[in-house]
């Protein structure tokens, strides 16, 4: 019995620890400029690879700038998502129907609320668009590649590893974002950045101290409740 207890309570401890750090991540769209010592970033991407993945294929490679690399990139990033079209290399959603686009509006609205932008002021909210490419202000950023012959599996596996960089990444006190935006401009990425043309881009990672302080900060999104969700099969 007492070894019993003693797992019970173990698993109710890795539970609640599990619970506090799911229910307090958020996305982050304002930081401090204070950088990320490495130590830390290390720390991050060493949980982050203990993802699982299909076959254990672990097709996450990762870019992760900082200083005067983040400066740069961020510039000329700005720069050419100014007027270029986008051009990703995983085809974006074809539309959102039904509860999907009134998640999404409710999303978008509590964003341009917490940050002043009128309903209906197209020329804020293309601004506040584009501050994805400013990557909030993060001194961080990660791009999360994957290889174009694993196709849509190899992706999904590099999902599992962007959520476990999430939790890692609040676990130690930095706020971060996970932006397709960035992908949108895939080629534009791997041309900076010299990759090879089997790297297809995902998304980005900006992450940093979070500023608190930042009206972007001041809202959580919902979630559905749990029954919602599934659906029980007995029969």
């Amino acid at each position: 019995m007492k070894k019993e207890a003693a797992v019970n309570s173990t698993q109710s401890s890795e539970f609640d620890a599990l619970t506090r750090i799911l229910q307090g991540r958020w996305s982050c769209r304002g930081y401090l400029e204070d950088p990320v010592p490495r130590r830390t970033i290390e720390q991050v991407l060493a949980l982050a690879r203990l993802s699982p993945s299909w076959c254990n294929t672990q097709p996450w490679q990762l870019l992760v700038t900082e200083g005067a690399g983040t400066t740069r990139f961020r510039e000329a990033l700005v720069e050419h998502a100014s007027t270029a079209t986008i051009t990703p290399d995983f085809r974006f959603p074809e539309g959102y129907s039904g509860t999907y686009r009134d998640r999404r509006r409710e999303c978008g609205l509590q964003l341009y609320d917490s940050v002043g932008v009128a309903k209906g002021d197209r020329h804020a909210s293309a601004a506040q668009a584009a501050r994805n490419f400013e990557f909030f202000g993060a001194p961080h950023t990660a791009i999360v590649t994957t290889n174009s012959e694993l196709g849509i599996y190899g992706a999904v596996d590099c999902g599992l590893y962007v959520q476990t960089f999430l939790l890692a990444a609040q676990s130690v006190g930095l706020g971060a974002i996970p932006q397709a935006a960035l992908a949108a401009h895939s080629k534009f990425i791997r041309d900076y950045f010299q990759l090879p043309e089997d790297r297809m881009v995902l998304c980005g990672i900006s992450f940093g101290y979070p500023d608190t302080e930042h009206p972007a900060n001041g809202f959580r999104t919902r979630r559905v409740p749990v029954g919602d969700t599934f659906d029980w099969v007995n029969t």
